[in-house]
């Protein structure tokens, strides 16, 4: 049993994520959260720590900053959208439980307020923003690093928020050169 309480968006991903491990979760009934789910949320986090699970999708993103900024100290699991993709449809509910496992086998802590360990010029220098290519490959290193995909911003405040080290960034840009896509 995972001690921590997962977040998920909904009845569906939660018959998901039981299939993959036993745990309980919260629904927040999609990306309309009101504050008595995010009071349950912060009761959980207090009690037994908190996992955000949301969907890998702009409503799935929407409802983790909420969550984050509302409960801080969550910890995040990402589905690479490849892996939570099913005849168009994008969700945790599409996952495999093999996907869903890996996922919350590679979670990260947001540290407010955290300066980050790599700089933009790296970010440029590793084709991550002013690249033709920089979105595929930071959807590329996002899975790698499991921190998800992002703009190059928001990409450049999670490594920072999840305190990315320099070693764990040169690792994933490696094997990204090298044309893996699972660290």
């Amino acid at each position: 049993m995972i001690k921590e309480v997962i977040v998920v968006e909904g009845r569906d991903d939660t018959v998901a994520v039981k299939r993959a491990v036993e745990a309980d979760t919260i629904e927040t009934g999609g990306s309309a959260i009101n504050s008595h789910t995010l009071k349950r949320i912060a009761l959980a986090q207090e009690r037994r720590g908190i996992i955000i699970l949301t969907d890998p999708d702009h409503a799935g993103e929407r409802i983790r900053k909420i969550i984050d900024t509302k409960v801080p100290g969550c910890k995040h699991a990402f589905i690479p959208e490849a892996d939570a993709t099913r005849k168009g449809d994008i969700g945790v509910e599409n996952a495999s439980p093999e996907a869903i496992r890996h996922a919350l086998e590679r979670l990260h802590t947001s540290f407010e307020g955290s300066e980050s360990l790599i700089g933009l010029d790296d970010l440029i220098e590793a084709g991550l923003i002013v690249h033709p290519q920089a979105a595929a490959r930071r959807m590329a290193m996002g899975n790698l690093l499991g921190i998800g995909y992002c703009n190059g911003k928001q990409f450049h405040k999670r490594l920072a928020m999840f305190q990315i080290s320099r070693e764990e960034f040169a690792a994933a840009l490696a094997q990204l050169e090298e044309g893996g896509t699972e660290l």
